[in-house]
């Protein structure tokens, strides 16, 4: 296939020095992954921003978290029908297959997804043609639809960080093998939302309903 090229030499040379070093160190751990199968106690469900990462930020190590990126860290309603439902199938895949006990939904600060959605939610960014950033950013409008009264434009883009989170928790609950696990007791969701530029976390907080500091 012409159109495939050669991975970047700067990638190579850094897998070699992960082969030669860490890998090295931990050859047991992985050998050990490789035969006895996966086993993560959490999936965390977080945004493709390059600048954020899960395994940085709690320090874990290869195995330990089961992890799904998409744009803005959105999980959609439930639906059963024949379209491709990639988020769906990890989270359907983590609970019933894995047997995770814990989804943690990760936002973060400056989410070019959010902002997306917000700029279209406000007539900013017209929407023309098909898009499939305009047709997923669709999930998080209910959420756009609880913050619209905040007057100040970033202090709103941040709310609708943070209702994305909420969002996903709620719409997670619409899936009737994550409500049954949450029920029964086997399974915890967590909303958690990450400042990049000052490595803050907010952990949503059920009794008062807003995201509290971890620092």
């Amino acid at each position: 296939m012409e159109y495939v090229s050669p991975l970047p030499q700067v990638l190579v040379d850094r897998y070699r020095r992960w082969k030669a070093g860490p890998f090295i160190e931990r050859q047991i751990e992985h050998e050990m992954l490789a035969s006895q199968g996966q086993k993560p106690e959490a999936l965390v469900i977080s945004c493709c921003d390059s600048r954020v990462h899960a395994t940085s930020i709690f320090g874990s190590e290869t195995g330990e978290f089961f992890i799904h990126r998409n744009i803005a860290n959105m999980v959609p309603p439930f639906t059963v029908d024949e379209v491709h439902h990639g988020t769906s199938a990890v989270i359907e895949f983590a609970v019933m297959t894995l047997e995770i006990n814990h989804i943690i939904v990760l936002g973060h600060s400056q989410c070019g997804g959010v902002r997306h959605c917000h700029d279209t939610c406000t007539g900013e960014k017209p929407v023309a043609g098909y898009s499939f950033v305009d047709d997923w950013m669709e999930i998080l409008r209910p959420g756009y639809e609880r913050v619209r009264h905040i007057t100040d434009k970033a202090e709103r883009i941040r709310a609708l960080e943070h209702a994305g989170v909420v969002l996903a928790l709620e719409n997670l609950m619409g899936f009737p093998f994550v409500e049954h696990s949450v029920n029964n007791g086997a399974l915890q969701l967590h909303g958690l939302w990450h400042s990049i530029g000052d490595g803050v976390l907010e952990m949503y907080d059920r009794k008062t309903h807003g995201f509290v500091s971890l620092a």
